[in-house]
């Protein structure tokens, strides 16, 4: 099953400097232009000139945004910004965050290790979202140009029993190389771990696991793309050259910091959509009920709005909707029998996300939106914030919002189980895993040395 392996990470200079806030960022996906070019005001040295280097007028094949991130990469270990561990080391976290729920603030715990990249049909490492050529070819220039892993993948694997954590936990009487306050009011730290019997402990429990594919899903097809080229070049063996392995964070899919978000979808604009219109089509599925909704008071009115999901959604598929030209909100309750109406392409795990009711009835046979529209991101935009998307309505950024429950954990993985995958955007897990923290140079002539 999963081999997994520590391995010589490549961090920030930590005796030199503890200002991590500073020089990480979040994975590239979710940086906007005005948040890039705020990392890169930020510090010279943060992350974001490697994982999302700015693009120049003028860029070619020999001088682009990969090249120069290369160059950096390049310049900042050979001047000490970067230090390589001098032993195989694994790297033990700790997250603390508040979920947004009204709770208290969680902790979620993670170790970053290599993975070994398996192929598509091992069933070893579980994708659950489909993936676009577009964002692997972006990834697989920068790896290719820099030779190394610059972020991690966030992984999940099944221990109710905590073994992995509590292994790794037991050893850590050492204060932290890593910690600080990240700019969003997480808490991070960062242990380095270089105990063999943890390292075997840890192996061993993890080779009767799969590894679920949480976020980062590009990034793990991208690296067993550069793998395939690595062994056209320098062969297929041994099995246990570096390019056979990704870097990874990896969480238990019981740990009580595991949150999952909703991804709500906001619609840009549909001409001549009138909501009066679109109910009536959709009482053909749904019942409908509704309730004022005027935006007098949009963070106490969205708290509300989202009890009601939660309550409304313990049993069945219920979506609400909010239109830019309505006081009202409706919450639109799947009806019956309809979830057999999806279509009998869809297989029966399928049929039970929120995301594919409002994808089928909603949005395509509703509204008119095609697949490809689906994957538009000028048409659709995704917000795991309720109170910002409903603000982002009511200001006219965007016509109409559908608002969600978050995707359940046992539909995450009962899907992947089956070899299926969701549509883009149907899992938010939150927080993102930061990128910075540790990297993986890749050479290819290094053993990379199994527990």
């Amino acid at each position: 099953m999963a081999i997994i392996a520590p391995f010589k990470g490549l961090t920030y200079n930590y005796f030199a400097r503890q200002d991590f806030e500073a020089i990480v960022a979040p994975p590239y996906d979710v940086i906007s232009e005005e948040e890039q070019e705020a990392y890169y005001q930020k510090d010279p040295y943060n992350v974001i000139r490697l994982i999302l280097a700015k693009k120049k007028i003028g860029d070619s094949d020999w001088d682009n945004r990969y090249t120069r991130a290369a160059d950096c990469f390049k310049r900042w270990e050979s001047t000490g910004i970067l230090l390589p561990s001098d032993r195989p080391s694994i790297y033990l976290t700790s997250l603390i965050y508040d979920p947004g729920s009204g709770d208290p603030r969680r902790t979620r715990w993670g170790i970053i290790v290599l993975v070994r990249i398996e192929d598509e049909d091992a069933g070893v490492i579980l994708p659950h979202e489909r993936t676009f050529s577009a964002h692997r070819d972006d990834r697989l220039k920068l790896m290719r140009a820099c030779s190394a892993q610059l972020s991690q993948i966030f992984g999940l694997y099944e221990d109710p029993d905590n073994t992995i954590m509590d292994a790794a936990m037991k050893v850590i009487d050492f204060p932290p190389e890593i910690a600080f306050d990240f700019e969003d009011g997480t808490n991070h730290r960062m242990w380095v771990i270089q105990n063999h019997r943890v390292f075997k402990k840890i192996a061993d429990v993890m080779r009767n696991r799969s590894i679920f594919i949480a976020d980062g899903h590009h990034r793990y097809e991208t690296a067993r793309n550069y793998r395939d080229i690595m062994r056209a070049r320098h062969g297929h063996k041994p099995l246990n050259r570096s390019y056979e392995y990704v870097i990874m964070y990896l969480s238990n899919m019981s740990d009580e910091g595991l949150t999952i978000m909703p991804s709500h979808r906001l619609i840009r604009e549909v001409p001549d959509l009138q909501p009066g219109t679109l109910l009536e089509k959709m009482g053909a599925w749904f019942d409908i009920t509704s309730f004022p909704f005027k935006g007098n008071d949009i963070s106490k009115e969205c708290a509300d709005l989202k009890q009601k999901l939660r309550k409304a959604g313990r049993q069945n598929s219920v979506i609400a909707f909010y239109h830019t030209k309505s006081d009202q909100c409706y919450l639109l309750s799947l009806k019956a029998g309809a979830r057999d109406q999806l279509g009998d392409d869809l297989h029966a795990s399928l049929k039970k996300l929120d995301v594919l009711v409002l994808s089928r009835f909603i949005l395509q046979k509703g509204i008119g939106l095609t697949k490809k529209d689906l994957d538009n991101d000028e048409i659709i935009h995704y917000q795991s914030n309720i109170t910002t998307a409903v603000s982002q309505v009511r200001s006219g950024d965007y016509q109409m919002a559908f608002l969600l429950n978050p995707t359940k954990i046992d539909h995450v993985q009962e899907i992947a189980n089956n070899f299926l995958v969701m549509p883009r955007k149907s899992t938010y897990f939150y927080p993102k895993v930061l990128t910075g923290l540790v990297f993986n140079k890749i050479n290819p002539n290094e053993i990379i040395q199994v527990p």
